[in-house]
């Protein structure tokens, strides 16, 4: 097996859902899991097709309760190809199955590389004979609108005919979720069906509310044999071709089923129905498709490979396919967020949360223009959550923890526990801190492009009226002469209340203040740094009134941080909960990353004890360098020292469930900004989170992408120390003996493949020929500037 390929032997049901999350192929426009074509949907596969940003809200009743719930919507399945064989004059055999028939060297196949997925296996059929079956499959990254699927059928030992039944499904729900079933799933409504001769049938629909408009069409043909029979047979919610052709030893048939996909979102198209029956009629064939699409692909890797060496560099590697399949070139032409569980599952409904927050530092410095259209998602939402901060009294813009389609709050309001069986109230509304991620994320962009007409555009317009939601919030306190924000959830989300208190919300998360503070002094920098007419133009724009700055400079200096112990406190009072024996819960659970379903289900609640699901203080290790967070605590009036640090650190280590795929993540590069040997067990079970599933059945819903996108942005930027302000790139590498080498190029302020390698104890930074400025590199001991053509060759220390 080759670093470029994945394989998975034979054929285990249990294990298929998470194969086909694993399998999934897509190019940004949509994505469809890797399910065996012969198959539909039930409690072993789910072959579900998702289009970015195709979304539909439908309501249910749950626990004698009205929820409303919008959803990525489990499209029409193309997938659909089923045969049986005869012997010549003789009965047709059953539809085969893997499910109720032996299979003989199953083996499936992902080429990272070429991007496509193969499928092999021998199929004996007692009174017919061995049948050798190979399929490949493809979703095009040339042309977004395209998928293929080739079957070659090969006789080993007989002779007859072999029949094919291609179909379009309209038959689908949003089944991936088992804890879902008790919500309304359907959400394609109004299914047409028809055929266009010779060899193309078509499927229409609508989402149920949203009213999306989405068409299928498909051809296929049997390539270079003379068919028996090829028939066209629309039906009621499944559009049907069937092919009869003979088959024996030396005589493959092969068959090339071809898809087009429109919906009604697309651009420059007055039908979606005309336009994919047009696309798929004038497709190439098979081969020739294969050609574009690997072609595309290796334009993708040129810009964006990581070279690192070993199994780790495979997960990497693996990781960036996925990540590519969901936020690729097309996705600049779209109006979408980041999916936290890409377009490979249902889990938490295709919503937008803050994982871009770990997305956007990979793609701001590869791909560019999918971080822009990113933070266009955001800013087309902006006049949204300025009007969901007015409805709770507050000025400027409060930002929903879940997105959508439009913009609105979409957290549930209640979730429930699988362990108890019982729907429990859910606050993650609360986590505020989702806006200081996207104004993070604006700042960042702009450091690492130089895009300043952005900055002072649209993403003026969101980091201010973030600060200025965060200026309204914070309350002043007499007694402690600071500013205080209450009533929050951080990003532990296992605390949400203080114990046996009747209102949910916590005061003082120190993430969340000590975020909000950086957005005010950003948002202070943007100010003294705009142009006076740009400044004036904003103020019109947003009604911003210069008075309010001056309690901006006050709060972004006198918010509060809690601490505890000589360690910083996760929020006011947390020091007072109780302290749960984490030896007697490991003994008696297989695992206890989700210790609030364990806890709850017992009776009790995880909001009583000193146990976070996840990184929440030291996420402002993950998102800021040592020195940052120590310029940003002096800038409010704390002391900050490595060893105030290094406690902090140790107490929540010891205190973590690691519930999220993003923990390990964090925590791994957090311990290894920190130089600490631990760093490597956490970055590895960051690499195995999806594909050793160790959330424990998780990934099959979906992969996780913020966690995927964050181990690459561990090697970019945690090993490396990179960091993109004050026009230069700034580097700190860090000593992790298990990824002591690695390689990856950059797109840096106009500047196409800046080359950064690390390997026998040195940093090489190389500078491809250009017309474009020599770039300025800044290390800790150090700075040099770098020409276009040139290259630098440092020595690092050797601890």
């Amino acid at each position: 097996m080759s670093e470029w390929t994945w394989q998975w032997e034979g054929y285990d049901p249990v294990a298929e859902r998470l194969r086909e999350s694993l399998c999934t192929l897509g190019n940004g426009y949509f994505a469809t899991r890797g399910a065996v074509p012969e198959c539909r949907a039930g409690l072993v596969h789910c072959p579900g097709t998702y289009a970015a940003g195709c979304y539909d809200r439908l309501e249910s009743t749950v626990a004698g309760r009205q929820v409303v719930n919008e959803d990525l919507v489990n499209l029409p399945n193309w997938l659909p190809l089923r045969f049986r064989l005869r012997r010549a004059a003789g009965p047709w055999g059953p539809w085969f199955s893997p499910d109720a028939h032996a299979l003989l060297d199953h083996r499936h196949t992902l080429d990272l590389c070429h991007a496509t997925l193969t499928r092999s296996f021998r199929h004996r059929d007692d009174q017919r004979g061995m049948l050798g079956v190979e399929q490949t499959r493809l979703v095009h990254m040339g042309d977004p609108h395209l998928s293929a699927l080739q079957t070659v059928f090969t006789a080993e030992d007989w002779s007859g005919e072999i029949e094919i039944e291609s179909c379009l499904d309209g038959e689908v729900i949003n089944s991936n979720v088992h804890r879902y079933r008790a919500l309304n799933r359907r959400h394609v409504t109004r299914v047409r069906t028809g055929t266009q001769e010779p060899h193309t049938v078509w499927l229409s629909c609508r989402t149920s509310t949203s009213d999306i408009g989405v068409a299928m069409a498909a051809r296929t043909v049997a390539v270079g044999r003379p068919t028996a029979l090829s028939e066209l047979r629309p039906a009621r919610r499944r559009a049907v071709h069937r092919l009869v052709a003979p088959i024996a030893p030396g005589r493959p048939v092969a068959v090339e089923k071809t898809v087009a996909l429109h919906t009604s979102r697309d651009t420059a198209i007055s039908d979606p129905l005309g336009e994919a029956v047009d696309r798929v009629s004038t497709a190439a064939g098979f081969p020739a498709l294969l050609d574009s699409h690997v072609a595309a692909w290796e334009r993708l890797w040129r810009h964006a490979d990581i070279q690192v060496p070993d199994q780790a560099g495979r997960i990497l590697r693996f990781h960036l396919f996925h990540v590519l399949q969901t936020l690729s070139p097309h996705t600049a032409d779209l109006d979408v967020g980041v999916p936290a569980r890409g377009l490979h599952g249902e889990a938490y409904r295709g919503h937008v949360f803050w994982d871009e927050l770990f997305v956007l530092p990979y793609l701001n410095l590869h791909f560019p223009e999918v971080s822009r259209a990113l933070l266009n998602y955001r800013h087309r939402r902006l006049p949204r959550a300025c009007r969901a901060a007015a409805a709770i009294g507050r000025a400027g813009a409060m930002y929903p923890w879940q997105s959508g389609s439009d913009g609105r709050e979409e957290s549930q309001g209640w979730h429930l526990n699988p362990r108890s069986g019982r729907w429990l109230p859910d606050h993650s509304r609360l986590q505020h801190h989702v806006g200081s991620a996207i104004a993070y994320n604006v700042w960042q962009y702009c450091e690492a492009t130089g895009d300043t007409e952005f900055l002072h555009t649209k993403g003026a317009e969101m980091l201010l009226q973030i600060a200025r939601f965060w200026a309204d919030k914070a309350v002043y306190d007499d007694s402690l002469g600071r500013h205080r924000i209450r009533g929050v959830v951080g990003p532990d989300e296992y605390h949400d209340a203080y114990p046996g208190a009747a209102r949910p919300g916590l005061d003082d998360n120190a993430y969340t203040n000590v975020t909000a503070a950086w957005v005010l002094t950003r948002a202070l920098d943007l100010l003294r740094r705009l142009p006076a007419w740009r400044r004036e133009e904003l103020f019109d724009r947003i009604r911003l009134d210069g008075d309010e700055l001056p309690k901006w400079e006050e709060i972004s200096r006198r918010l509060r941080v809690p601490f505890h112990q000589g360690v910083i406190s996760q929020f006011e009072g947390y020091d007072d909960l109780a302290e749960l024996d984490w030896a007697a819960y490991r003994a008696r659970h297989t695992s206890i990353r989700r210790l609030d379903r364990i806890l709850e289900a017992e009776g009790d609640t995880v909001n009583r004890y000193k146990a976070s699901k996840q990184a929440d203080v030291l996420m402002l290790g993950h998102l800021f360098s040592p020195a940052e967070l120590r310029t940003l605590f002096r800038r409010l009036g704390y002391d900050l020292d490595d060893e105030v640090w290094r406690r902090t650190v140790d107490y929540y280590l010891q205190r973590t469930s690691h519930g999220s795929t993003l923990s390990g993540l964090v925590h791994g590069l957090v311990l290894a900004r920190a130089r600490r040997a631990e760093a490597w067990s956490y970055v590895q079970e960051a690499l195995e989170a999806d594909i050793a599933d160790i959330q424990g059945g998780t990934t099959g819903e979906g992969i996780h992408l913020g966690a995927m996108a964050g181990t690459l942005d561990l090697v970019q930027r945690g090993l490396t120390g990179l960091g993109t302000r004050e026009d230069a790139l700034w580097l700190d590498p860090v000593p992790l003996p298990a990824l002591s080498e690695y390689g990856f190029s950059l797109r840096y302020r106009g500047h196409w493949g800046v080359g950064i390698r690390r390997r026998s104890g040195q940093l090489e930074i190389s500078v491809p020929d250009s017309e474009e400025s020599p770039i300025r590199v800044v290390l800790a001991d150090r700075a040099v500037t770098i020409a276009p053509g040139e290259t630098c060759t440092l020595m690092l220390p050797t601890s």
